[in-house]
């Protein structure tokens, strides 16, 4: 498969983001050839002009719950294309929503369907005009817990009902153009827990609008027993290869890559790596078929404004490039909030969620080297209860050494990025991967297994390391190289201001999606005007 099968559609609009055409009435009252010439020589006054509207459906959204990365691109991604477009988030109305102190107007009602309940939609606005709507239905999302599951990160069982309920409300927003005083002209989908939506678009069949559905981890896909189909509203007409099926299962991811009009992933090595039986996830051979349809991109994610060290509320102080006095003073501080001893040596840091994905079997068994070479450790996260305790275990082996805080706190995930050396991120594979990003902003120099968006993003010796082998010894052969790389001081620093120049901004990121969009949206009405909706 070529590079630019993976890259899919190139854009034809690259210069027109929904513009209407200028206009002009010529002037009244005036008889005279040369007014009407002065008139006619002025600039054309043009209208307000309309920006194309697009529903974002996602689980998570920084602003009020973050599970991952996700909660990070729809709190940056929807605000990025806003200059160009009008974009609107649906989300559930979970506690932290509902507790979150901003009123929640009620726009809208929307009836029972199958084993799904009647929900309401209400209309939350954020500080800097971002417009939410939440599927308020406290029986399903007015818990304790996170987005996905209880206080011990156990799913919850009725997630699927809770996830076609979201996918539902989406596609009967687009459906009734009355619904709302506002009407969907393209959606945008985001992780299996909204893929149902292309399919129930498609299902309910009256109104097409084009759709974009983004994989940010193709590893949760959603898979439920056949069983549920009738209560979840899915036709048997759609369990098929072409449709939902995955082996003799129902996937509500199959059903985004397969009913939406375009698929991206957030880097373009992912967007390969997923069509490879290695990363593919049983869904390679669709996958294959989308890029080679030119229906398949990587779009790399970016980070926003708020990742600044100069002016980040939560450091202490802050500090810019070549202020290492300031970068020395945030390490000190986390030394200290982690309880760990003096010491003149490099202090790795790990943020992340504590699940196998991440390599962290890897990083507790290189502890010893890192301690032993005179290093330090510090890990903050969550995740699967295993890994909880035996990195709670790792840290007892080493006091003054190692610390470890079992939870997630996003002002204390910002003192580590600033108060670090390095990050170590022995990723089994990442699409995009965040953290490398925010620690690079933040002069700690990531080091990461070169796979996904951690190939794409970090440059082996000039603003991180690289290892290639998903081994222990390349692993540890990586951090022991830090060390040398920690005493060689000058390259060191250069290595540091290299990461903290070369961030890679929403300003940039947004600007295939702004094209994706307007192709997507051209593409529509050329079909329409032919009588032929793209399915």
């Amino acid at each position: 498969m070529t590079q630019a099968a993976v890259r899919g559609r190139q854009s034809q609009t690259a210069a027109r983001y929904g513009e209407d055409p200028r206009w002009s009435t010529p002037p009244s009252g005036r008889s005279s050839s040369k007014a009407l010439a002065g008139a006619l020589s002025r600039p054309l006054p043009a209208p307000p002009i309309r920006h194309r509207r697009v529903l974002f459906v996602t689980t998570e959204i920084a602003d009020f719950i973050k599970a991952g990365g996700l909660g990070d691109v729809s709190a940056a991604l929807p605000r990025a294309l806003k200059p160009n477009y009008d974009v609107r988030v649906l989300m559930p109305g979970y506690r932290q929503l509902l507790t979150s102190g901003r009123p929640i107007v009620h726009v809208a009602n929307l009836p029972a369907s199958h084993d799904l309940p009647a929900c309401e939609i209400g209309r939350l606005l954020c500080d800097d005009g971002l417009i939410v709507y939440v599927v308020l239905c406290p029986e399903l999302y007015d818990r304790d817990g996170n987005a996905y599951g209880d206080e011990l990160g156990v799913g919850w069982p009725d997630n699927d009902i809770r996830f076609a309920r979201l996918a539902m409300a989406a596609a009967e927003i687009v459906n009734d153009a009355t619904l709302l005083d506002w009407q969907v002209e393209l959606l945008h989908l985001n992780d299996w827990a909204t893929g149902l939506a292309a399919g129930y678009v498609r299902w309910l069949g009256k109104r097409y609008v084009p759709s974009v559905y983004t994989i940010h981890n193709l590893a949760y896909q959603g898979v439920f027993p056949i069983e549920r189909m009738p209560a979840l509203g899915v036709p048997a007409s759609a369990f098929h290869i072409d449709g939902v099926e995955f082996h003799g299962q129902l996937s509500f991811m199959k059903a985004g890559l397969s009913y939406a009009s375009h698929v991206t992933t957030v880097s373009s090595n992912y967007a390969q790596e997923i069509t490879t039986p290695a990363l593919g996830c049983g869904l390679e051979g669709l996958l294959k078929k989308r890029a080679l349809e030119g229906r398949l991109s990587g779009l790399l994610n970016g980070i926003d404004d708020r990742w600044d060290p100069r002016t980040d509320p939560h450091l202490a102080p802050n500090f810019g490039i070549n202020d290492w006095h300031g970068k020395r003073a945030n390490i000190q501080r986390v030394r200290r909030m982690f309880g760990l001893g003096p010491s003149s040596g490099p202090l790795f840091a790990v943020v992340s969620r504590l699940v196998a994905q991440k390599g962290l079997d890897l990083t507790i068994q290189v502890a010893d080297s890192i301690v032993r070479a005179g290093g330090q450790l510090v890990v903050i996260g969550r995740g699967e209860y295993a890994i909880e305790q035996a990195l709670v275990e790792m840290a007892a082996l080493y006091p003054g050494q190692v610390g470890v805080n079992i939870g997630f706190d996003e002002g204390e995930a910002r003192q580590i990025y600033a108060g670090s050396d390095f990050l170590l991120m022995p990723s089994r594979f990442e699409p995009c991967g965040l953290s490398q990003l925010y620690a690079q902003r933040f002069g700690s120099l990531p080091i990461a297994h070169r796979t996904g968006g951690l190939a794409d993003t970090i440059q082996d010796g000039i603003n991180g390391l690289l290892f290639d082998d998903m081994s222990l010894d390349s692993y540890r052969a990586t951090v022991l190289r830090a060390f040398d790389l920690f005493r060689a001081t000058d390259l060191f620093y250069a290595m540091r201001r290299a990461a903290m120049a070369g961030r890679l901004h929403w300003r940039q990121a947004v600007i295939p999606y702004r094209r994706l969009y307007a192709d997507l949206l051209t593409e529509t009405v050329a079909h329409l005007d032919q009588g032929v909706t793209r399915r």
